[in-house]
């Protein structure tokens, strides 16, 4: 083949290559993170992390609360487990522990030595595994995504999604969900919550452990002598 033709070809090839990626959509970005997350969440059993949890409100005043502790998830199947052992609230001891399983959510209170017990949230789960093994697959069907392009957290690149409950129930409490994921791990290193009339919760992640074992209490707390129980 003469030369002249060989760079010619070699021309046109770049072209088309080219082409091709500028015709790449936003919606192409999203299908391949979703993409990757079903690979993510297939190979998904557990995480735990650190958690600095920012709470910040309007409504009737403006009020900020800082917590902070450590989050654990699990997933066997179909079933899923979640848990956050709150140790600070705004620099002082507030020991609490939320736990998360079969659709009921129960909350430990040490100060108060009080176990609340709130049931019927198995429409939240989605919410509660959000960025945590979840499929891309299920967040389509619980969530209208939008692809916000990359971002680098404390060095690692993330895929920032705006997501919108479908659950009309979900969206009344939480309009908005804005996540800074590491997809090819199937986890989010940052959550921003829209809950409203000004309030938002902002849930950053640290020493993210993927697949390692959990501590045998990660999803069980021990109550003091005659807590006082609360049912809701």
């Amino acid at each position: 083949m003469p030369k002249q033709l060989k760079l010619v070809l070699f021309s046109i090839a770049l072209v088309l290559l080219s082409s091709h990626r500028a015709s790449a959509t936003p919606q192409d970005d999203l299908n391949n993170i979703l993409h990757r997350l079903d690979v993510a969440a297939a190979n998904f059993r557990s995480t735990s992390a650190d958690v600095q949890i920012d709470v910040a409100t309007q409504y009737p005043v403006p009020d900020s609360d800082i917590q902070k502790g450590v989050v654990y998830y699990q997933r066997k199947g179909t079933a899923f487990q979640m848990a956050a052992h709150i140790a600070q609230d705004n620099g002082q001891p507030s020991p609490k522990v939320y736990v998360y399983s079969g659709g009921t959510v129960k909350l430990y209170e040490k100060l108060t030595n009080q176990v609340t017990t709130l049931s019927k949230f198995a429409q939240y789960q989605s919410w509660f595994e959000l960025g945590f093994g979840a499929s891309g697959t299920d967040l389509a069907k619980k969530w209208d995504i939008k692809y916000l392009g990359s971002e680098t957290i404390n060095g690692v690149k993330t895929e920032k999604l705006e997501l919108i409950p479908i659950d009309p129930a979900i969206r009344k409490n939480v309009p908005k969900a804005t996540v800074w994921m590491d997809v090819d791990r199937g986890v989010s290193l940052k959550q921003v919550f829209d809950e409203g009339q000004g309030a938002s919760r902002t849930c950053t992640y640290t020493n993210i452990k993927v697949n390692r074992s959990l501590p045998t209490d990660a999803f069980t707390f021990k109550t003091e002598p005659n807590p006082t129980y609360v049912n809701r």
